[in-house]
């Protein structure tokens, strides 16, 4: 029966704490989904990155490598493997290349070392920078247990992560490169070889940083070389511009280094 009251609609009021506790996680979950976005965005970005614009390896003087019978060249899990053919190998060098550069483009400039009986490794560096890649230096040197005396050395950036390596190894060998490690307290034999025209790792930079080195080291800077005619890559951006050829490169590079060598074995 109607009383001509109009009826009277009882509505509960949301509870103010419950609905600021709902906004705030939504406000979280929003910023959470937002850093992993992020996150998720930089990483890709990196990794495209790494992959995009790396310099390749020249054809001919890699065919000359893989021509070379004084050699044994094999591509193992632990890099780029260069043995004499005779298999007579005491030491062993771990090289790490420079940043987006194709590891196979220092097969060239250091064959010679395997001629002389030095066994070679050349990394490969995780998303082709070394500063990304933290194994150790053990995890390349597995490719030949039986040596054991080791050097590190490196190309560029290559070569800021070999000294960082090198509290591990018996010698370091600098390729257009310089350390941010100091390694000046330790007895490693260092080997330092620049080039004049190099427009990436200058002369002033190498010198800058030449405290950085032990007293004794070896500093020789070759006359007319830029920052890629440590590799068989082409030219790069930012780089000088080369007045010495390939052939003489690799000639130079090649005496140096036996005389390097020559000095660590008798030492």
């Amino acid at each position: 029966m109607s009383t001509g009251r109009p009826e009277v609609v009882h509505r509960r009021t949301p509870y103010r704490g419950n609905v600021q506790k709902k906004r705030g996680r939504r406000v979280l979950t929003i910023i959470g989904w937002s850093l992993v976005t992020v996150l998720v965005l930089g990483v890709g970005g990196i990794v495209a990155w790494s992959q995009i614009g790396v310099m390749q390896a020249e054809p001919a003087p890699l065919a000359a490598v893989r021509e070379n019978t004084a050699i044994h060249v094999e591509d193992a899990e632990q890099g780029i493997v260069m043995t004499p053919a005779d298999g007579e190998s005491d030491l062993g060098l771990v090289f790490v290349p420079g940043a987006k550069v194709d590891p196979w483009a220092y097969a060239p400039i250091l064959q010679s070392l395997a001629e002389e009986g030095v066994t070679v490794v050349i990394t490969r560096p995780w998303l082709n920078l070394a500063f990304f890649d933290l194994r150790g230096l053990d995890s390349f040197t597995s490719a030949a247990p039986e040596i054991d005396d080791w050097g590190v050395g490196g190309h560029s950036l290559g070569g800021v992560r070999a000294c960082q390596l090198a509290a591990d190894a018996e010698a370091l060998l600098l390729f257009g490169s310089y350390c941010s490690t100091d390694v000046s307290a330790t007895d490693l034999a260092v080997l330092s070889i620049s080039g004049s025209e190099d427009g990436l790792s200058t002369p002033e930079k190498i010198d800058a940083a030449r405290d950085l080195l032990p007293a004794d080291a070896e500093m020789i800077e070759i006359e007319g070389a830029s920052h890629a005619s440590f590799g068989d890559y082409g030219p790069q951006a930012g780089d000088g511009t080369p007045t010495i050829s390939d052939a003489e490169m690799h000639a130079e590079v090649a005496e140096i280094l036996n005389a390097f060598v020559a000095q660590l074995e008798r030492g």
